[in-house]
């Protein structure tokens, strides 16, 4: 594994070089041969054996620069935006430096299209490669081909988000085997305990773990020196996540000092014009939603007066950004007085944490059931949206009961306007742990942008449609 990942940039490397070649090849064609551009006169005309020098010095030129220019980094760590970009500006940057070595020591006798139909075509192919080679990986870690085997020590706070985003961001070609330091528990949600510290080395044996990734809290770093020991003797990759005082680790901001490490938070992401941006956004999308889907308002509600007695609309406290109360409107798919009735069902609760959530709930009528598996008795938050007490996507609107049983680290999911979808709603609804619903209301807070909310709003379309996780 360590020799693969040792040989990845060379492999890289040596595509980018045929393809850069193959680029220089076409574009001669393109220009000398097939007159593209306009037609070259006789005297004008170059050999591709007198350009052979050019194409040397491109071969010798762009890939330093594109290894400088952060091309080779491993697929995961990029996203395929950053890597775009990347190639057009180390592109750029190379063409720059082969037009000055050509200038200095070959003289100016070539076409200028030439230069221009390389530099177009070296970035189409190297974009295109990184595309298919992102596609190809995903589709082979889909099928569980290539996956790093993981093994995390700490099963606190911070080991829980490590976890956490180990098994919701599949593009980070991870696989959690489980985790160890379990202080007797048998396992956190759906995260497996393997053991002890003392076990890693039999574990790495046992499950042919690649690396393990140490995330414990600052009071159990004496342990660490022993951990690093046991990867070393099994020869298996370690890394270490700083316990900054149970801070996100999403909100750190690096900085450097002439060389010293400087860390801070983030700021939340939705604020100013962010803010305003956000809520132009929902607006105007709200607006045309309210046309095509009004058709169904009007089904729904006949459905509701025929199914049960009861209004068409329930509407319900809960909290918005920053605490404040409002209330929230939803077509009803409980009969009459289910309020009232949920205290008696306290000891069926399904749900960890402070939230209500039965499989099975009772109270729910029968076009209720089929409203809450398509999600469609949350149609009437879109007036919320337009009120200004709620955002097409963002974290889960609480109940104030729920607030009250909230740990500190809990409350960070009201810094923004609560959402109708969210990245919990999207990566399994009902069936997440409480805790994990709000690290992802969390990590969205901190990464907001209107890519990310049209990103959230199309995956809401299979979710709704598979209804996985909704009761």
């Amino acid at each position: 594994m360590l020799r693969a990942r040792s040989l990845y940039p060379w492999a890289i490397a040596a595509g980018d070089i045929i393809l850069v070649n193959l680029a220089f090849l076409l574009a001669y064609a393109m220009r000398y041969e097939w007159d593209i551009g306009g037609e070259v006169g006789e005297e004008f005309y170059v050999s591709l054996g007198e350009l052979l020098r050019v194409q040397i010095t491109f071969t010798a030129v762009l890939p330093p620069v594109f290894y400088l220019g952060g091309l080779y980094r491993p697929v995961s760590r990029v996203s395929t935006v950053d890597a775009v970009i990347k190639v057009l500006g180390a592109t750029s940057i190379g063409m720059m430096l082969v037009l000055a070595v050509v200038y200095l020591y070959q003289g100016f006798a070539y076409s200028r299209a030439l230069f221009v139909f390389t530099w177009v075509l070296i970035a189409f192919f190297l974009s295109s490669a990184r595309a298919v080679r992102r596609l190809t990986v995903a589709y082979l870690q889909s099928k569980g081909i290539g996956l790093k085997r993981v093994l995390v020590v700490g099963g606190a706070t911070l080991g829980r988000m490590v976890m956490h985003v180990l098994t919701t961001e599949p593009g980070l070609g991870y696989h959690l085997v489980g985790f160890v330091q379990c202080d007797g528990a048998d396992g956190v949600g759906r995260f497996k305990c393997l053991g002890e510290i003392g076990d890693i080395d039999q574990l790495c044996r046992d499950h042919a773990i690649d690396e393990i990734i140490i995330a414990l809290p600052s009071s159990s770093h004496r342990e660490v020196p022993q951990i690093l020991e046991h990867c070393r003797k099994e020869g298996v990759r370690f890394r270490i996540v700083p316990d900054l005082y149970e801070v996100s680790l999403t909100r750190v901001d690096i900085d450097d000092l002439r060389g010293v490490p400087l860390l801070g938070v983030k700021d939340v992401s939705i604020r100013g014009a962010n803010f305003w941006a956000k809520r132009a956004f929902d607006i105007i999308l709200t607006f045309l939603l309210f046309i095509p889907t009004s058709p169904l308002w009007m089904a729904i509600a006949l459905a509701i007066v025929l199914d049960s007695p009861g209004p068409v609309f329930f509407k319900q406290l809960r909290l918005g950004r920053g605490g404040k109360p409002f209330y929230a409107y939803k077509f009803r798919s409980m009969k009459e007085n289910a309020e009232e009735e949920r205290r008696k069902l306290e000891d069926l609760n399904e749900a960890d944490g402070p939230i209500f959530k039965i499989r099975n709930d009772p109270r729910v009528t029968r076009v209720g059931r089929i409203l809450r598996r398509t999600s469609f008795d949350e149609l009437p938050q879109l007036i919320n949206v337009i009120k200004g007490e709620m955002s097409l996507v963002g974290p889960r609107p609480p109940i104030p009961e729920e607030v009250e049983n909230y740990q500190p680290w809990h409350r960070k999911r009201l810094e923004t306007a609560p959402g109708i979808t969210g990245l919990w709603q999207v990566s399994g609804r009902s069936e997440l742990p409480f805790d994990e619903m709000v690290m992802l209301d969390i990590y969205y807070i901190e990464n907001w942008s209107l890519g990310l909310d049209m990103t959230t709003l199309l995956r809401t379309i299979p979710a709704v449609l598979t209804a996985k996780g909704a009761y």
